[in-house]
């Protein structure tokens, strides 16, 4: 190789050489090699020794080395310090003897179509170079019957098979009886339906033969062309010339799980649609198959391992199966890397430089210090200055931000409505969801059915009856024709109807509704639509995942200097216990795909992700709760509430007792702001009829014809918005229905948040006023006193403090079936450790009641616990639990303490209140930040670790100083290349005491920025997020546990006298009595209980499990069911 031919390395980037063109074929000694290696970006100088380097060749077609994944990695590979790549020409491999082949050091070679594998071979028993993955075994890759001893031997589970040899010379091997519906190999039946698959494993034509009971003929298999990977054929007899593998055909749930090592001790896993289904292939946007990232369960971690180590592959691909509740192996690829995985890309290139550096370092003399093992092990500083291990995250998350809820009441007595109810299982709990696109449209049926009956009448009772059912209807067909897309196939996520039973007419939780009465049974109907999660939301919760990260401990040895990727090693060493559940609301659901795709470090779109890793949690009333069906102890809050806030005069010291008996500064100061109730909602009226003027008058304006608003909302859906808000609020007998002031909120938040281009006038004020309400009548809702509050919260979460009492016990018993085997753990420290992280993503009323039960539920008393006493009164100064309010418990373990001593195990309690809200900068209560080392040392928390100060760095390479200095000890403290991914670990400076922040607080852009006539389509700012702050750091693991225990009884004794007076009600149902004619008004009910989801049955088809992106996550073990009704998973 000429010098010409040598790449240079131009500013400073890594590149790479290309080992003998064509025209040149001298034999390269020793000397020549380390002299066109020397390391890039340095100048040369012919008096100064060069540094010594590593020579990596990569022999292969060049097809494969010029490949995008081999070229991202090698990219990064080459900033290894010392560490050159040397790519073999193709030419060279396949013309040149290998005495001419480039000298190497490390070899990268693997076999593909037309590659002389037998030259690399003489070529690495001529070198001795260090092979990544082993050549001699690739011969037995390229046999599906070798691959299959192999497996059987190692002990790997693989479906039930059988060889046919058409081999002359062993005609024992070659006996075939084919019957209709199965066929019989050497003694050996298969059953339709069966799979046959040629023994050559390059040769892709496998054929799936069906019974004759499902149509007959089979399925043909083939590498992808196009959009295809397989076509049926009518075809049902088998090949009758070839030699071939027949196996028993694995029913998995319509998807293969792709596996790539690097490495035993990593692997990345994805999952994609099977092409045996329908033999399209699923492609995204761009063109490229969609994959969806899996978990493996610990037994498929295992198998990982076996197969990279039987095949002496070091980068391996293989191919699981999953069915009927167990993983087995049906191919083994060998070298395959993963496509298109920024993160992969990373964490292969990492591994593989560490691999070549420990193993060559030492002979060459390079000054390399092999990453401390012990980093596997997330070691934390303790605010009392020991090292405790993190064992449990569990954190309560709310939904990022949407579109305005809105929500239409009407009660119904139609035959019709009952027909509907019973058919869909409604009288079994007294209640009924309807969001499925048929069960809607058979509600549209009725509306429409309703209303062509009801042309002739002109009752006025009949005619409100008719609005309500026009817009009913209205409802439905705007909705099914509006945003289609916006969730693929998820259909109805956005809007749904929900029938309660009535045994008589109810007590109203309004004090203005109709007092019309009337006998017998009826159903309350409530129609919600609109709630969808924002493109804001999307990006809300990606980085609030992302910063999340930071919470996590780790980033030395091969993660130096990554802050955050502490989370991502445990991950790729399958130490991470993760789980991330969420209500059956849309918005919910998709705000737990972006988290998860920000904690993860995961790419593409959120469907994918959403289908493949997010829980539904309706177990129980895990997560979800109808606002509709109110407790009696919540009817009688709600009356109070109305009745003080109905009163037109000034507020009384009794007012301020009855409404704010807890002293709270956030309610004191609302009513302060407010005065008197009446003449502020006379305000807001007043301001509602300006806003849905000043709409009506842009939309009589020509040039606002094309006007598109904030996520494609148009100004006469804002005005359909505004005006029912108008009409709504103020009722026919004068008063005001005090229950809408959320809405109003509602609104004007998201039209002050996303809309203020449009320029309405006094806006500002309508929201200033309007949030004085919402502060006062949301949080009040859930219970004006201390027992009211813990009595209604109890009602909604009981479950949910169940599950997380049953989380944090289950972190430190013993969990046999969770460790990775100690035999086959070489190189983590821990096998038997994990972390375990259990996300629940929820509304606003399981978020607040939760909140209420650790304020007031006793876990502490403020009297005698200084922290606690800071932490209430930060609370009490929380006006709103804003869109992401995060409430986290942190579970730590202490291995030098007694395992049954009190001090073994430690807790801490940190919450956010989510979002910042507009004008909110002056006036937000401050915390002591996150993991403050003492309560005492408060005067010095002023915020020095907060992100603040990085709002011009990367959201996901935020730095967070830690609590404690912490002298990590240095691989090497040498120069290093520009952008090296070789960080090391640096000290950290922090002053002892120091309380910092792990999130964000910089506004970002959000991404869906698409000009459209006079507006844009997402241009409004992404407001940030408040950070954490600590509740309290030093609780005891018995004290918590004593506590929920205490809670759950408590809560368990007053919901079993609540569903027994409910079933007392449904044991005395009968038939009920039809009046087709009846007025209906709204009202609501005492009913409380859960209703199961409508679920399509893939949505929890396949292992329990949840997310990894760098492959590997937790073990997905089912543990034993609590006596709550849920998996403690």
């Amino acid at each position: 190789m000429s010098e010409s031919k040598q790449v240079a390395c131009d500013g400073g980037l890594p590149r790479f050489m290309i080992g003998c063109e064509n025209d040149e074929s001298k034999e390269l000694d020793v000397i020549d090699m380390r002299d066109i290696s020397r390391s890039y970006g340095e100048d040369e100088d012919e008096d100064q020794s060069m540094e010594p380097q590593i020579v990596v060749g990569i022999c292969s077609m060049m097809k494969k080395s010029n490949s995008k994944p081999m070229t991202e990695i090698l990219e990064r590979l080459c900033k290894f310090e010392y560490i050159t790549v040397v790519i073999f020409s193709e030419e060279v491999i396949l013309n040149e003897p290998v005495e001419k082949w480039p000298l190497c050091d490390c070899l990268i070679s693997f076999h593909s179509k037309g590659f002389p594998l037998d030259k690399a071979v003489s070529y690495a028993k001529l070198r001795n170079p260090l092979l990544i993955n082993d050549l001699n075994m690739q011969y037995f890759i390229q046999d599906r019957r070798q691959v299959y001893r192999i497996l059987q031997e190692e002990g790997i589970d693989l479906p039930r098979y059988a060889v046919l040899n058409r081999d002359p010379d062993r005609p024992e091997e070659c006996n075939l009886v084919e019957s209709e519906d199965h066929v019989e190999v050497n003694g050996e039946i298969f059953h339709k339906p069966f799979v046959e698959k040629p023994v050559c494993a390059e040769d892709h034509n496998v054929y799936i033969y069906y019974p004759t009971s499902a149509g007959g003929g089979s399925q043909r298999l083939f590498r992808k062309i196009g959009s295809r990977s397989s076509v049926y054929s009518p075809e049902s007899t088998v090949r009758k010339t070839g030699s071939y593998i027949y196996e028993e055909f694995m029913p998995t749930d319509g998807t293969d799980v792709k596996v790539y090592t690097v490495g035993p001790d990593y692997a990345h896993a994805e999952a994609r649609k099977s092409p045996a289904l329908d033999g399209k292939v699923e492609r995204d946007s761009e063109g490229k198959e969609i994959r969806y990232p899996v978990m493996l369960t610990a037994m498929e971690k295992l198998v990982a391992r076996k197969v990279c180590l039987a095949f002496k592959q070091t980068v391996c691909g293989f191919d699981l199966l999953r069915a009927n509740g167990h993983s087995f192996v049906c191919d083994v690829n060998g070298f395959s890397f993963v496509k298109n995985s920024m993160k992969y890309y990373d964490d292969c290139a990492k591994v593989l430089g560490n691999m070549v550096m420990r193993e060559l370092a030492p002979q060459f003399h390079i000054p390399w210090s092999i990453p401390m093992e012990a980093e596997d092990i997330p070691i934390v500083p303790t605010t009392s200055g020991t090292m405790m291990e993190l064992r449990c995250v569990i954190a309560v998350i709310r939904h990022g931000d949407r579109t305005p809820k809105q929500k239409m009441k009407m009660e119904v007595r139609n035959a019709l409505f009952f027909d509907l109810f019973e058919k869909y299982g409604g009288y079994k709990t007294g209640k009924l969801k309807l969001k499925k696109p048929k069960q809607l449209q058979e509600v549209l049926d009725i509306a429409r059915q309703l209303l062509a009956e009801l042309v002739q009448h002109n009752d006025c009772e009949i005619e409100e009856k008719k609005s309500k059912l026009e817009q009913l209807k209205t409802v439905l067909e705007m909705e099914s024709s509006l945003n289609h897309n916006q969730y693929g196939h998820f259909s109805g996520i956005n809007r749904k109807v929900q029938l309660t039973y009535l045994a008589n007419r109810q007590p109203k939780a309004s004090s203005g509704e109709e007092d019309s009465q009337k006998e017998g049974p009826s159903l309350l109907l409530v129609l919600k639509w609109g709630g969808e999660l924002t493109p804001a939301g999307r990006v809300q919760a990606e980085e609030l995942g992302r910063a999340f990260r930071c919470m996590y401990p780790g980033g030395q040895g091969d993660y130096a200097g990554f802050p955050g990727c502490g989370l991502l090693r445990l991950h790729s060493t399958y130490r991470h216990d993760l789980k991330i559940y969420a209500s059956d609301e849309g918005r919910v659901q998709m705000t737990a795909a972006a988290f998860a795709k920000g904690l993860l470090a995961l790419e593409g779109e959120l469907t994918p992700i959403l289908v493949q890793m997010v829980k539904s949690a309706n177990m129980n009333g895990l997560l979800d709760s109808d606002s509709d069906s109110l407790t009696d102890c919540q009817q009688r809050v709600k009356a109070r509430l109305h009745e003080i806030m109905q009163k037109n005069r000034d507020f009384s010291e009794e007012d301020y007792h009855k409404l704010a008996p807890t002293g709270s500064p956030s309610l004191v100061n609302s009513m302060e702001v407010i005065v008197n109730p009446v003449s502020i909602c006379d305000q807001v009226y007043t301001l509602i009829q300006s806003l849905t003027s000043q709409i009506c008058k842009r939309l009589e304006d020509p040039k606002s014809a094309n006007l598109q608003l904030y996520h494609s909302e148009t100004l006469e859906l804002m005005l359909q918005r505004w005006s029912k808000l108008e009409r709504d609020f103020r009722m026919k007998n004068g008063r005001y229905d005090i229950s809408k002031i959320p809405d109003i909120y509602d609104c004007v938040k998201y039209d002050t948040q996303h809309n203020s281009s449009l320029g309405l006038e006094d806006m500002l004020e309508l929201f200033r006023l309007s949030r004085a309400l919402a502060n006062i009548i949301i949080p009040q809702e859930y219970g004006l006193t201390k027992a009211e509050k813990l009595d209604i919260a109890s009602a909604y979460c009981l479950p949910l403090m169940k599950k997380i009492q049953l989380d944090l016990q289950r972190t430190h018993e013993d969990e046999a079936v969770n460790k990775l085997h100690p035999l086959y753990s070489r190189g983590v420290m821990s096998p038997g450790r994990h972390v375990r992280t259990r996300l629940y993503f929820t509304s606003e009323s399981h978020v607040h009641s939760l909140l209420n039960i650790f304020r007031y539920g006793g876990l502490l008393d403020e009297l005698k616990d200084e922290q606690w006493k800071q932490a209430m009164d930060y609370l009490s100064a929380v006006t709103e639990l804003n869109y992401m309010t995060q409430i986290v418990i942190m579970l730590y373990e202490d291995n030098n303490k007694d395992p049954s001593s009190e001090e073994r195990f430690h807790v801490e309690l940190h919450f956010s209140p989510g979002v910042k809200g507009c004008k909110d900068e002056d006036n937000a209560p401050m915390g002591f930040g996150f993991r403050p080392a003492s309560s005492e040392n408060h005067e010095k928390q002023t915020n020095p670790g907060s992100l603040e100060d990085l709002s011009q760095d990367e959201p996901d390479r935020a730095v967070v100083s830690e609590p404690i200095s912490i002298q990590r000890k240095s691989p090497l403290i040498r120069n290093r290349k520009a952008g090296s991914m070789e960080v090391l670990s640096e000290s950290n400076t922090s002053s002892r005491g120091a309380a910092f922040r792990i999130f964000p607080s910089t506004s970002r852009q959000s991404p869906e920025i698409k000009p459209s006539g006079l507006g844009f389509e997402g241009c409004s700012m992404v407001p940030s997020i408040y950070p954490l702050e600590t509740l309290h750091n030093s609780l005891s693991l018995k004290q918590v546990d004593e506590f929920l225990t205490g809670v759950c009884k408590n809560g368990s004794e007053t919901q079993f006298k609540r569903l027994k007076s409910l079933s007392a009600m449904f044991e005395s149902h009968a038939e009920p009595s039809i009046d087709v004619e009846s007025p209906e008004t709204p009202v609501s009910t005492p009913v409380q209980s859960s209703q199961p989801p409508d679920r399509p049955l893939w949505y929890s088809s396949g292992p329990d499990s949840t997310v990894s992106s760098a492959g590997p996550s937790s073990p997905s073990v089912t543990e034993p069911s609590s006596n709550s009704g849920f998996n403690s998973e």
